[in-house]
């Protein structure tokens, strides 16, 4: 529907080409942060359990050296936290071997295609994903859109402009992007590129 848009758009002479900016924005997906996980997700994971298995076998141990019946209830219930935990333990280490299998090295549960993306703030990632659009700068139309589940900008400004010149049909273009995106390592800081015809 939006490419059909597109083409109606340049047929009545609303996208020139020539010059369009590119984008992205993230979009934060259904699956929360607690069901998806990558590696270093779960090494976190693991050392709270480990540290919460010492802590109840410690407790355990206090409860042991004393004799009546509250003692008695209170090994009841550290046992079943302690079987609890260990049931978890079981659980990350499966999912650590299939993190370890998935190609990305990383798993979401409630919603497979969303990955988790880093944000500006330590710890404040989200799971989402990635949404690029390049907009015609004459009429500032939506020309081109994809969804990517990459969590940064820095390889989409080629391919989006290429689609941006697929659409309009354009020789040359040039693309027009915030001095925030960082490019390729190899090339200058700079927010306008242009890509010349293939």
């Amino acid at each position: 529907m939006c490419r059909q848009f597109v083409l109606l758009c340049r047929e009545i002479g609303l996208i020139a080409g020539g010059m369009v900016a590119v984008d992205g924005s993230r979009f934060k997906a259904v699956n929360t942060r607690d069901k998806n996980y990558t590696p270093g997700a779960i090494r976190l994971r693991k050392e709270q359990v480990d540290a919460s298995i010492t802590q109840y076998l410690g407790m355990l141990d206090t409860a042991d050296r004393q004799e009546d019946q509250v003692a008695e209830m209170r090994i009841g219930r550290l046992t079943k936290r302690l079987e609890a935990l260990r049931r978890q333990m079981r659980e990350l280490q499966a999912m650590e071997r299939a993190v370890a299998d998935a190609p990305d090295h990383q798993v979401s549960l409630t919603d497979p295609d969303a990955r988790a993306m880093a944000t500006n703030g330590k710890g404040t990632g989200m799971v989402g994903y990635n949404v690029q659009a390049v907009v015609d700068a004459q009429h500032h139309l939506i020309i081109a859109h994809e969804v990517t589940n990459v969590g940064h900008d820095r390889s989409q400004l080629a391919n989006m402009a290429r689609q941006a010149r697929e659409v309009t049909g354009a020789d040359g273009l040039t693309a027009v992007t915030s001095p925030a995106r960082k490019l390729w390592p190899a090339r200058p800081p700079a927010s306008h590129q242009s890509f010349p015809s293939l």
